[in-house]
């Protein structure tokens, strides 16, 4: 049994008190984000619920009095029995530095990923499940959560200082110290001003809200879209489903290959958070 906590000193926190809503939704984040990220590190895989925690389960103590601070265990392998093995351990290990990873990815500090996870996968099976590409998608997935982490901070202001920690008796910071300026970091989009193409295939599309998600080869991961209103008509909201049909019968061969005309909108530190698209044409055709 591995130990995450989430701590909040200054102001209420100090009474041992939040905001009742924001705590809420900083816990939900807090489990979201960790679930999300203990799937990856045991399984491979990235999910989008964190019920879908396979392999695993999170569970929690009270607050601590003093400040408030939630205690998370997560459980790996045999789930129920309470116990790692030293297998397992490793996993919680390589839990914890993916974790760090994300965080500071999302916070605005530089990782590097060949120094920070790849020296700690075992084997060429855990090299090909855990790529940079993959923890590229799982900052993604949990920037939100992460958002939400700051609501006692940001929202409320029933804290000044949030901390996530690692381990039960020496305990290691997981990423930063949540403040306002993380927050204020972790909120801002840069848009650009100059429209760029991507070719990728449609991995999923809404029609009710024109937004999906392309697999863009170059990034060699997939990448939240929106079709502006000059790009909603027919032949491109047809290309797009097109190329969706396509890739998913044949998954994995970048069948139905577009081309997107957008705007990239980026987090502060350059990772491309999603496009606002322009325009939409088949095959390899440069737009």
């Amino acid at each position: 049994m591995v130990e995450f906590s989430l701590k909040y000193t200054g102001a209420s926190a100090a009474n041992n008190e939040l905001d009742f809503y924001d705590a809420a939704q900083a816990m939900m984040g807090f489990q979201r984000s960790l679930a999300l990220t203990m799937h990856l590190a045991i399984n491979g895989e990235i999910i989008t619920q964190a019920p879908s925690l396979k392999n695993a389960k999170t569970l929690i103590r009270p607050p601590q009095a003093g400040s408030w601070e939630i205690i998370a265990y997560a459980v790996i392998g045999a789930v129920g029995a309470g116990m790692l093995s030293p297998k397992d351990s490793v996993a919680g290990h390589l839990t914890r530095s993916i974790y760090d990873y994300v965080i500071k990815s999302i916070l605005g500090i530089d990782v590097d990923f060949d120094k920070t996870i790849r020296q700690q996968l075992e084997s060429d099976d855990q090299r090909k499940k855990i790529t940079e590409s993959k923890i590229d998608s799982l900052i993604e997935k949990v920037e939100n959560s992460v958002v939400h982490m700051h609501r006692p901070i940001a929202w409320s202001k029933t804290a000044t200082k949030g901390l996530i920690t690692f381990g039960k008796h020496e305990k290691k910071i997981v990423g930063v110290a949540l403040t306002f300026d993380t927050y204020d970091h972790a909120t801002r989009t840069v848009k650009y001003k100059r429209a760029e193409t991507f070719e990728g295939v449609i991995s999923s599309y809404n029609s009710n809200t024109y937004k999906g998600r392309i697999f863009i080869f170059d990034e060699e991961r997939p990448v939240p879209f929106e079709l502006s209103d000059d790009c909603r008509d027919n032949y491109s909201v047809m290309t797009i489903t097109e190329s969706l049909s396509l890739n998913a019968v044949n998954k994995g061969n970048r069948t139905g290959h577009i081309a997107m005309r957008a705007f990239r909108r980026e987090s502060t530190t350059g990772r491309l958070k999603s496009l606002w698209v322009t325009n939409v044409v088949p095959g390899s055709k440069l737009l």
